[in-house]
C-alpha cells in the first residue's frame, strides 16, 4: 500500500496538473505556504475548499466503484483512526511526519539542483510513513483525506489529531526554516 500510494503522488507532483497547481492536495501543506506569503488569501481558500471537495468525491467516487469492499468493517472507508499506542502517539506521530515532509518541501524544493527530485522524495516519504508510521497514527498528514473518509464512515474518534497535527508540524517546521534561513530563501 506504502509503494502504490507513494507512487501515485510522486505521479500526480510530476503530472502537468501537478507541475500547475503546486501539488497541493493538502489543507495543512496549503495553509503553511499562505502563511510563508507564498499563495494568496483567495488561492489558498479556494484551494482548501476543493481539497476538502475533493477528497469526498473521491472517496464517494471510490465506493460507487468499489461497493461493499469499501464500506465493509475491516476497512471503513480507510477512515483514519489513531492505532495501538493511542491519541497521544497517534498525535505526536502526525506532527512528526508532517514537519518531516514540510523541512522536505522546503529544502528541496529551495535547491536548483534538487528541485527536479521533490516527486521522488515526496513518494519516498509517503511510501515510507504509510509503512512504517501508519500503525500510530493511521497515517493521514492531510486533514482533507481524514475528514473525506470520516463523513461517508461515520467514525469521528480523535479527528481533532488530523485537523491540528499536520498544521502544526508544517507550521512549526516553516517557521524554523524561515528563521534560518530567511523569509527571502523560500
Amino acid at each position: 500500500m506504502g509503494l502504490a500510494m507513494g507512487l501515485t503522488a510522486s505521479a500526480i507532483i510530476h503530472s502537468p496538473w501537478g507541475h500547475r497547481s503546486g501539488a497541493q492536495m493538502n489543507p495543512a501543506l496549503t495553509f503553511t505556504f499562505w502563511t510563508l506569503g507564498k499563495i494568496s488569501a483567495r488561492d489558498a481558500f479556494f484551494y482548501i475548499l476543493f481539497q476538502f471537495a475533493g477528497g469526498l468525491m473521491g472517496v464517494l467516487l471510490s465506493a460507487l466503484a468499489i461497493g461493499p469492499p469499501l464500506w465493509h468493517s475491516a476497512v471503513n472507508f480507510a477512515a483514519t483512526v489513531p492505532g495501538m499506542p493511542g491519541e497521544a502517539t497517534a498525535f505526536w506521530s502526525e506532527a512528526a511526519i508532517s514537519a518531516v515532509l514540510m523541512a522536505t518541501a522546503l529544502i528541496v524544493s529551495g535547491s536548483n539542483t534538487m528541485r527536479p527530485w521533490m516527486p521522488a522524495f515526496a513518494g519516498l516519504l509517503v511510501a515510507a510513513f504509510i509503512t512504517l508510521e501508519a500503525p500510530l497514527s493511521g497515517m493521514s498528514m492531510n486533514p482533507a483525506r481524514t475528514l473525506a473518509s470520516a463523513i461517508p464512515s461515520g467514525e469521528w474518534r480523535a479527528i481533532w489529531i488530523y485537523f491540528t497535527a499536520p498544521p502544526l508540524g508544517m507550521l512549526a517546521t516553516a517557521q524554523l526554516y524561515k528563521l534560518a534561513r530567511g523569509r527571502q530563501r523560500i
